[in-house]
């Protein structure tokens, strides 16, 4: 009876295809071709990269630069001992990222210091004639110290020379930036609130706070910046205690799960059903406390759209609403928990097998250490390559006016011969300015294309690492499944040689499966560019088009990865290429669709749950540690400036540990759950076909088959 049952259940599933389950001997390579290409790309990505660090240098993100296109701060250069760039006339720029991308139309020079007192050069003019001094200082902020300080201001300006006036300023990143600070509610800088400019105007401090917007939160921003890493200074010792023990708690989780899975599902079931049940309760009472009042009567349309919620709460309507919705909602789960009762109860098993797997390959629990190695190779290649490529080339000067009305306006100029050009002459007060790094060269020209091969490369690496790491595991657990006499048979090092048959036979699926979803991921990173630099050329049509592309390209991201995830563990099992292993896998969790809604389900609340009590659990004890709630028992760092800067730090950092262990987990239940799902098809239980199931699982499966034949 039981043959033909599943019989039945297999739905003429056509075996002869299929090959015996991790049988080695008959493994070849699968998807050459890709491979070959992943190669080949890989190769290329290798050689622009050194291309890139050949035409690129990353001082030029390192060391800020002046208008000429000289490094300040540079050893060897005349600028070795001038690290921080002075702008002319702040004035003239509008908002801090001009200045920060240097193409803020005025000179720029480098100095050694910013300066810290108002002076004009009228001023110093007539205080150089009783104290040389005032030059000594002022000449420093000029392009060179052989400028005579009786030149007239007319000719300072014209020619560039110096600033027309200084102000007190503070280097941040390498900038010179204007000194704000409040007294008693009011704007200043050096305790004025006007000053001269030094054109003969008098100016106001919120003029140059416009001009530099946005410059004083992030000079607050440094010193929290600095009491944020003295905190970290004092607390690491306990941060990496803290991490410790989520790795513990984490572990023990996974060990407990053995035993207390099906205790925690029900216990939370249970729990959302009294949760719900209270809500209906309440929401009766007060639906009846409201019964004779006359405001009651009224509907929610009759109130109509109101920013005081409270008024919402007085009506009898809504809180009839809420009793229907909180009634529907208990009686779906009720029933739900009524008919699947017996398939929950067979994800519960599952879940105590995946415990019981990772008890016999601990070291399963380890790889995702070499997964995080591997991507953090991978962001850093990505990130140096970026910044090489962005550094290319050679320095590009352009024409710039304050108010950008010269016809010659970003035309490319030379700052060498500038003054004695035409240009110079029909507009006066323009300047020649470098802007960034390019060139003419068929390199320079495919700058943009070899970014974007730069940033697809990346997604494609990360995507293969991330799949690597799948079928590693998977081909790890589907030998604890496929043993008959578990952990007897388990073959020697399972997860090494999971790993190494991966790497030998199947490159090319892992590269194929990773290539389709890194496409549709640079899909998605060309959306969004759009979407930020389109943002105010498009109208209503168009941006509900683009909002439906990125909606459908975040969906289809979703349900590629879950295609893959179960490609890899077919891959793992049968050795199979990409497209064949991902249509049995489509095709087997189609013919058990339920199971695999029950099981996804039971699986992502247990997990979420393991990761709110290790990080919850962790984030208690610190905040107890920081905050110097235990000093009795425990005690902590007494000088700290923020407790909350170590506490979230172990709290992430131990969401992140309790996530790389589940993650092993997670993939643990899948593939024994594919494995489960493919012992149903293939076998019978009969001596010619045993069973490869655990004898928890098979003791399930029976109950099942008995109640369905009854």
């Amino acid at each position: 009876m039981m043959r033909k049952i599943i019989k039945s259940n297999s739905l003429n599933y056509n075996f002869k295809f299929l090959k015996k389950p991790f049988d080695v001997g008959t493994l070849t390579c699968t998807d050459v071709l890709c491979c070959i290409i992943f190669l080949f790309f890989i190769v290329g990505y290798i050689l622009l990269g050194l291309v890139a660090w050949v035409h690129g240098d990353p001082r030029r993100v390192a060391y800020p630069t002046d208008s000429q296109g000289h490094f300040c701060g540079q050893k060897g250069t005349p600028n070795e001992n001038k690290s921080i760039l002075f702008y002319f006339n702040l004035l003239k720029c509008t908002s801090p990222s001009v200045m920060i991308n240097l193409q803020c139309p005025t000179t720029q020079i480098c100095v050694s210091k910013c300066p810290e007192r108002f002076v004009t050069y009228v001023e110093m003019q007539f205080r150089t004639e009783s104290n040389q001094s005032h030059w000594a200082y002022y000449k420093q902020f000029c392009k060179s110290s052989f400028v005579s300080p009786a030149k007239s201001l007319t000719e300072i300006l014209l020619e560039e020379d110096c600033p027309a006036a200084i102000f007190p300023s503070k280097p941040f990143l390498q900038r010179c930036f204007p000194d704000f600070s409040t007294n008693n509610g009011t704007l200043t800088i050096g305790n004025k609130t006007t000053f001269e400019d030094g054109s003969g105007k008098t100016r106001n401090v919120m003029e140059l706070r416009a001009a530099a917007n946005g410059v004083n939160r992030l000079l607050k921003a440094r010193s929290i910046g600095t009491k944020v890493f003295e905190d970290y200074s004092t607390s690491w010792f306990w941060i990496l205690i803290g991490l410790f023990i989520a790795m513990v708690l984490s572990w023990m989780f996974l060990l407990l799960l053995r035993y207390t899975a099906g205790f925690l599902f029900w216990v939370f079931m249970f729990g959302v059903l009294g949760i719900i049940g209270y809500g209906i309760w309440h929401c009766y009472q007060e639906y009846h406390k409201l019964q004779g009042h006359p405001t009651s009567e009224l509907t929610i349309y009759d109130v109509g759209i109101q920013t005081d919620l409270s008024i919402y709460f007085e009506l009898k309507q809504t809180w009839f609403t809420f009793f229907i919705i909180l009634c529907i909602i208990e009686a779906v789960i009720t029933i739900v928990l009524i008919f699947l009762r017996n398939r929950i109860r067979l994800a519960i098993a599952l879940l105590k097998e995946g415990s019981k797997a990772i008890g016999y390959i601990p070291n399963t629990l380890i790889y995702p250490i070499l997964t995080f190695i591997l991507i953090s190779i991978c962001i850093s290649y990505w990130a140096v390559t970026a910044v090489f490529l962005a550094t290319s080339g050679t320095p590009i000067y352009k024409v710039m006016t304050a108010g950008g009305q010269c016809e010659h306006e970003n035309a490319t100029c030379d700052p060498e011969i500038f003054n004695t050009t035409d240009t110079y002459k029909a507009c006066p007060g323009a300047m020649c300015n470098f802007v960034f790094y390019g060139g003419k060269s068929l390199y320079h020209q495919y700058i943009t294309i070899f970014q974007i091969y730069n940033l697809f490369a990346f997604l494609w690496l990360i995507n293969f690492v991330l799949a690597l790491g799948q079928c590693t595991l998977a081909g790890a657990f589907a030998a604890y499944y496929w043993a008959t006499k578990k952990p007897d048979d388990i073959p020697p090092f399972p997860l090494f040689t999971a790993f190494g048959r991966a790497i030998r036979y199947h490159t090319g699926s892992l590269a194929f499966g990773s290539l389709i979803l890194a496409a549709i991921q640079m899909f998605r990173v060309i959306l969004e560019y759009m979407d930020r630099h389109l943002k105010y050329a498009r109208n209503k049509f168009s941006k509900f088009i683009q909002c439906c592309l990125k909606c459908c390209f975040w969906c289809l991201e979703k349900v590629v990865k879950f295609l893959n995830r179960n490609a890899y563990i077919m891959i793992a099992i049968y050795g199979k290429n990409f497209c064949k292993s991902a249509r049995d896998a489509f095709n087997l969790l189609m013919r058990n669709v339920v199971r695999v809604a029950v099981m996804d389900k039971v699986t992502e609340f247990v997990l979420i749950l393991g990761k709110v009590l290790v990080a919850g659990s962790i984030g208690i004890l610190s905040f107890l540690l920081f905050t110097q709630r235990i000093p009795m028992i425990l005690k902590g760092p007494t000088s700290l400036n923020y407790y909350w800067v170590p506490m979230l730090t172990v709290i992430f950092g131990s969401f992140l540990i309790a996530h790389g262990f589940f993650s092993v987990y997670a993939m643990c239940i899948d593939t024994l759950f594919i494995c489960f799902l493919e012992d149903l098809e293939r076998n019978d239980g009969s001596t010619a076909r045993p069973f490869y199931m655990s004898q928890s699982l098979l003791k399930i499966l029976k109950q099942n088959l008995q109640n369905e034949k009854r």
